[in-house]
């Protein structure tokens, strides 16, 4: 059946969307480079301060942050590394076993943690005038969904032959 030219097949309206996802991971770097910048901030890169920004208070392994998987493209243990080198993160081994060690974030850490809500916060109070919370929302469980077939897909990948 070839579709009327005012209906967009569903393969381009998939395709449109990964590289729109895409897109808007590479924007939203972008943005937090750019509050980088505006604060003076060096010592860090982007995907350095999203890693600081998701543990937060927390404690935990590189293994623990590995599997949260927030970090497309980027090497955890390298930049962890480095966040560490730069104070932004306190490594300790587990007392338990001495091959594990856990991390948290220091003072300087939870500084640029606290500035980087402070962004999100103006991000969120800009985007409630473009963006209502009922559209939001329905777009975190359409990706929600999204997500969650790409893991079906992939957690069934082995039965397809």
């Amino acid at each position: 059946m070839i579709p009327n030219s005012d209906e967009v097949p569903l393969k381009q309206i998939y395709t449109d969307a990964i590289l729109l996802i895409e897109r808007l991971h590479r924007r939203f770097l972008d943005v937090v480079k750019t509050e980088l910048d505006r604060l003076k901030i060096d010592d860090i890169n982007n995907i350095q301060t999203l890693i600081l920004y998701n543990i937060s208070n927390e404690q935990l392994t590189i293994g623990e942050l590995t599997n949260r998987g927030y970090y497309l493209g980027s090497n955890v243990s390298y930049n962890v590394k480095k966040l560490v080198e730069n104070a932004y993160l306190v490594q300790e081994r587990a007392p338990h076993d001495k091959r594990s060690s856990r991390i948290k974030l220091s003072d300087k850490g939870l500084s640029l943690c606290k500035k980087i809500d402070e962004l999100y916060q103006r991000n969120v109070d800009s985007l409630g005038k473009e963006m209502d919370e009922r559209a939001l929302s329905g777009l975190n469980n359409a990706l929600s969904q999204l997500e969650r077939f790409w893991t079906d897909y992939i957690n069934n990948s082995h039965k397809i032959k």
